[in-house]
């Protein structure tokens, strides 16, 4: 398809934000220069992605005609080389297609990560601390900040929930597949006679909702504090300083116990609700979305099993795409990578179906 106009389009679009962005008091409202200029470098991006098809595709011809050519040794070369072009110039292809698609308005939001221990009792709470680790050090590889707002510890060591703030560029749109039920098998240490057992996590990825987003009307909520539950986070609580709000409307029911301060646990505790009332809001609005397209983002159901990981077999399976990896130790690591480049591919493929931007 040719997306030439689509690019001239964004090229005025850039001029403009570009024009913007000279103004002097540019920086005064740190919200709207923040999202303009992820605006700026998404529609740079796409046009620095185009010239660099165009390029290739010149490139292409020109070796085409090289390789007809009376030299035989100029011709012998510009052969050599139609193959790397033509690989090129399909890869370019495919990322101008998803650099054209509409972006959902989340995706370059930071993300509120729960992590809850499921079916298995000690051995799931371990396994919840075990992933919290993990994506902490996915986080440190992408350059992203995490902060923990709350966190319930298990005595096993693990933790019955924890709840991660994770702050930087594009999160949400890259850790919101990791929302559902994730299953491990392997042998528990306190297990005598070898056997294999099962249990579960629950993970939520939620994007920060604003207060644009969601209003907190005081008449609908319960604050109260309460005695915290021991250690959390990187500090003692103090007696009493944790804080748990429900909403009255929805039933739902938040606590922060992590921050070194009453204050600063009401702070968190709004930001949690408000994050898990939008995602509900969210959620319904994901109805409008192809059944296959809801499969590999999540249907918002806790109970959704998405993904197995077999110590014994150093196995790990995304059942969304089918896609198994061997290297269990560094997705422990936090090696998430492969999975996301699986599930980010599906659902590019469904959205530009669903755009009518796709050849067939």
């Amino acid at each position: 398809m040719d997306y030439s106009s689509l690019i001239a389009t964004r090229r005025d679009r850039l001029a403009e934000v570009e024009q913007l962005m000279t103004d002097p008091d540019f920086f005064s409202d740190q919200k709207k220069s923040s999202e303009t200029m992820r605006e700026h470098k998404r529609l740079k991006e796409s046009i620095e992605l185009w010239d660099r098809l165009e390029t290739a595709k010149t490139q292409l011809e020109e070796n085409q005609e090289l390789a007809k050519g009376d030299d035989s040794e100029m011709a012998e070369m510009a052969e050599m080389e139609i193959p790397e072009l033509e690989a090129e110039i399909e890869d370019l292809s495919e990322k101008v297609q998803y650099a054209l698609l509409p972006r959902d308005e989340t995706e370059d939001r930071d993300a509120l990560l729960e992590i809850r221990a499921g079916a298995g009792g000690d051995e799931a709470a371990l396994f919840a601390g075990e992933m919290t680790r993990a994506y902490e050090r996915y986080a440190e590889l992408l350059g992203w900040k995490v902060e923990h707002i709350g966190s319930s510890p298990s005595d096993s060591g693990g933790f019955k929930e924890v709840i991660l703030k994770v702050s930087g560029d594009e999160v949400f749109r890259i850790l919101k597949y990791e929302s559902g039920v994730h299953r491990v098998q392997r042998v528990p240490a306190t297990e005598t006679q070898g056997r294999i057992h099962t249990s579960t996590i629950t993970v939520a990825v939620m994007p920060e909702a604003e207060e644009v987003d969601i209003q907190l009307k005081p008449e609908e909520l319960h604050i109260q504090a309460t005695r915290s539950g021991g250690p959390g986070g990187q500090h003692v609580n103090t007696t009493d300083s944790a804080v748990q709000i429900t909403h009255l409307p929805t039933g739902i029911q938040v606590k922060s116990q992590d921050g070194r301060s009453q204050t600063q646990n009401k702070e968190k505790a709004f930001e949690i609700l408000r994050a898990k009332l939008f995602e509900a809001k969210q959620r319904e609005e994901q109805e409008k979305y192809s059944e296959s397209r809801r499969k590999l983002i999540g249907s918002g159901d806790r109970s959704e099993k998405i993904r197995t990981y077999n110590f014994p077999q150093s196995r790990v399976t995304d059942h969304r795409v089918n896609y198994t990896s061997h290297n269990i130790e560094a997705i422990q690591n936090g090696q998430f990578h492969e999975f996301t480049e699986q599930l980010q591919k599906a659902e590019m493929e469904e959205r530009l179906a669903e755009a009518g931007m796709t050849d067939a």
